[in-house]
């Protein structure tokens, strides 16, 4: 063992002293680069490891965990074998202001070999010059990396010393193999992965027989004969040809780019992505690839196929999303029996493309709604796990945690709203009808669309619910049919990434929505159809100043519930410190409802607190509750009471705790079950959301709350904690006295499993694994880069 090391040190100082000759004489020792190498498939040599057979789970375990979205490090994503041939960059996605939209960079779309990318700026981090031994370690960016941290390993500390930049807009290095002598020489600890325990020998050793092997993928296996012809049923379904049919599958298409569509009854859960390609069924998948899914395809007519995605799933981008007999009946009697006529295809002038009123007009409203409603649960994920995969400019918009219900179609899709969104359809104009690189000159005609469509909406609300009509009351919010969980939604935010969970999670929270159809769908395609992570600056404000708009009237129907005394106080207390324009545009200025609901409140009974319960009781058949702090969560009756109490726990003492915590409670005794997992979640809160700048001002830290959620909830944990039960008592009260920096780290010390810890990697399996079993249709990898370092 102690030879073995000493070999790693000898030969990773010798090649990070190299800097000097490398940088002068690289060509001609190691020949020219070949940036076609990994185009097509290596040669696998007898006994040799392959990525898919091999290195696949080590990189997913160790390297996939911090690179894996659009704001992976260089944009290195190490998800899949393409991502780790295209290599890395130093051209930012995130963290920049950008007068013009960025070049698109989105692996398998704009590119799909190596030496595509490598025209476009990307440096390999395998070897590409001719093959020997020594060459294919010494060329390589990733094995240079793993084996600085082998000679650097992490010091001998709990919290590592400033050095170590583990903030998101942090300056990425990105050294070429050429460069990455000097790099280490100015960066010992830049080692992979950063900031944490290195690879053990035995996966060194894997990797390197694997580099040396000249680094082969291996041969993906076969999709089963089962899974193929599922693929052609839908395929069929979603490229009829006659209009009406072109015309759904375009709906569907643009609804559904960003699932992970699965086959039910599939044991392997299979992944798909549906695309726009050039070729029909039955031939090879030719992908169109566009900014976004309403630009022109290019061609007369656009196929809509699925695609196999071999991309290790991740917790922070997978939305699964089931394709069985069941869905394709929903869809038939939403899209095929319904007797209307489409005369002519929309096309694809942005205006018009990026408005889904307007292209869309010939499907029935009716049959649009409950497409959404269906899995609203899956269709709200996409505003938060879409392109976006971090942006506390984006998130400041909403509070930190909130309750979501629907109008009920038998309202919100009749035929007084089918008529109302036709008639103000231009009024939905979205913001990417102006392109990617929009001029916030721009913003006010967006404003004044968004009053004239609220005067438009006062005057629909008179006349449907206004004097002499029945009034507004519990019917107004959809029950889920009786059967859908996604009836309720609970919304997470944890500052610069959220998560959707279905059901009423926690305590109740400051506010709620209650969303229709226009609502619906306008935020779709604000937020995914219409955002381009690639935008410039003005595109990307004016997504969050347009989401403000959205917001309140997601506010103001809740606010209708309530009696008509309780809905402006309520609307300042959730607006102090806004201006009197912001709060009329909640309700009450522009937008005025002023008949009163139809609900029954006792008298000296908080009206919020009781429409709460009444939608509570309304959709209890259909809530799901596998977050509820219970005896089927947790049967050990003194757990359950520490982590209630955990619960309850409020105000200043939370400001020192992170956003997101895992909490494993261990076995203990020799009765005990497996251990158990929770998420405890701070909710900041804020005098108001209304405005993306200087969030930091209007936080109050003697509001927050905690909840405490049955198993998980996010994807980028902050910091993981790890006590028996009979320690719980004890850390409630050290939560609860927290008053500084000092008492969190001494928390931490007792309880955390810190980054530096000995056993990181075999506690991040293991939660991953626990993830899996926990909820193994939604898992995928957690994400370390949040990891905190206190």
């Amino acid at each position: 063992m102690w030879k073995r090391s000493w070999v790693w040190l000898v030969l990773t100082v010798s090649l990070a002293g190299c800097a000097t000759w490398v940088s002068s004489d690289w060509v001609s020792r190691f020949g020219p680069a070949e940036p076609t190498r990994f185009d097509q498939p290596v040669a696998v040599a007898p006994g040799a490891p392959t990525y898919l057979g091999n290195i696949k789970p080590i990189l997913d375990q160790r390297c996939a965990v911090c690179h894996g979205c659009y704001d992976a490090p260089c944009q290195l994503k190490l998800t899949s074998f393409e991502g780790l041939t295209r290599g890395l960059t130093k051209a930012p996605v995130y963290g920049e202001l950008r007068w013009n939209e960025a070049p698109l960079t989105r692996l398998g779309l704009d590119a799909q070999k190596p030496s595509q990318w490598r025209r476009m700026g990307f440096e390999p981090v395998l070897n590409e010059h001719p093959s020997s031994p020594q060459v294919e370690l010494e060329a390589s960016v990733l094995w240079r990396s793993l084996a600085l941290k082998q000679s650097q390993p992490l010091p001998a500390v709990q919290v590592l010393p400033p050095a170590f930049d583990f903030s998101l807009d942090r300056s990425n290095s990105c050294p070429s193999a050429e460069a990455y002598g000097a790099h280490a020489e100015r960066q010992p600890h830049g080692g992979m992965p950063y900031g944490l325990p290195g690879l053990t020998e035995a996966e060194m050793a894997l990797v390197q027989r694997w580099l040396q092997a000249g680094a082969p993928k291996g041969e993906p296996q076969a999709l089963p004969a089962a899974v193929l012809r599922q693929v052609a049923q839908w395929e069929r379904f979603l490229n009829g040809d006659s209009l009406k049919a072109q015309l759904v599958g375009r709906y569907l298409y643009e609804h559904l780019f960003l699932g992970s569509l699965v086959f039910e009854g599939d044991p392997q859960r299979h992944i798909f992505k549906l695309v726009r390609s050039k070729s029909p069924p039955g031939q090879p998948v030719d992908v169109i690839a566009t900014r976004r899914p309403f630009d022109p395809p290019g061609v007369a007519r656009p196929y809509y196929r699925l695609a196999h995605s071999s991309e290790t799933v991740l917790a922070k981008t997978h939305m699964p999303y089931t394709l069985g007999a069941a869905r394709l009946a929903r869809w038939t009697n939403w899209f095929v029996r319904p007797d209307f006529q489409v005369a002519v295809l929309p096309g694809y002038d942005p205006d018009a493309a990026a408005n889904p009123f307007q292209t869309f007009a010939a499907l029935p409203l009716d049959s649009r709604y409950r497409f959404l409603l269906d899995d609203s649960g899956f269709f709200v994920s996409n505003f938060i796990k879409g392109p976006v995969c971090r942006g506390q400019t984006a998130l400041d918009v909403i509070n930190d945690r909130f309750w979501v219900f629907f109008v009920d179609p038998a309202i919100g899709a009749n035929d007084d709203a089918a008529q109302l969104v036709a008639r103000e359809a231009a009024l939905l104009r979205m913001p990417a009808a102006d392109g990617s690189n929009s001029s916030l000159l721009s913003w006010r005609a967006v404003a004044q669309a968004e009053d004239a469509l609220l005067a438009a909406k006062t005057r629909h609300m008179e006349r449907v619910f206004g004097a002499g009509r029945k009034p507004i009351d519990l019917d107004f919010v959809w029950k889920g049919d009786g059967h859908n969980p996604n009836a309720a939604l609970t919304i997470f935010r944890h500052f610069d990434s959220a998560t959707v969970e279905r059901g009423l999670v926690g305590d109740a929270p400051k506010t709620a929505w209650v969303i229709g159809y226009p609502l619906l769908e306008r935020i779709y395609y604000l937020l995914v159809a219409g955002f381009d992570v690639y935008g410039n600056t003005s595109h990307q404000l004016q997504t969050r100043l347009a989401m403000d708009f959205l917001r309140m009237e997601g506010e103001a129907h809740f606010l209708m519930l309530l009696p008509q005394s309780a809905r402006i106080p309520l609307r300042d207390a959730w607006y102090r410190g806004a201006s009197d324009e912001v709060k009329q545009r909640v309700l009450g200025g522009v937008y005025r409802f002023d008949a009163e609901s139809g609900i029954a409140y006792p008298p000296g009974a908080d009206p919020q607190q009781h429409l709460y319960g009444l939608l509570n009781d309304r959709l209890a058949p259909v809530l799901n509750r596998r977050h509820a702090l219970n005896i089927v969560n947790e049967p050990n009756a003194q757990t359950l009471t520490a982590l209630n109490d955990l619960a309850q726990v409020e105000g200043a003492a939370l400001q020192w705790l992170p956003e997101m915590v895992l909490l494993r409670v261990e076995a203990e005794g020799p009765y005990a079950s497996a251990p158990r997992h929770y998420s405890l979640l701070r909710n900041s809160a804020h005098t108001n959301v209304s405005s993306p700048f200087r969030e930091s001002s209007r936080l109050v830290p003697s509001e927050h709350t905690l909840t405490v959620a049955a198993g998980f909830v996010g994807a980028y944990p902050n910091a993981i904690w790890r006590v028996g039960p009979s320690q719980l008592p004890d850390l409630v009260k050290l939560v609860r006295q927290l008053g500084s920096e000092a008492d969190y780290r001494a928390l931490v010390d007792r309880f955390g499993v810190r980054r530096t810890s000995h056993d990181f990697w075999s506690t991040s399996d293991a939660l991953m694994r626990a993830y899996q079993g926990w909820a193994p249709a939604e898992a995928g990898l957690l994400d370390w880069s949040r990891l905190e370092n206190r």
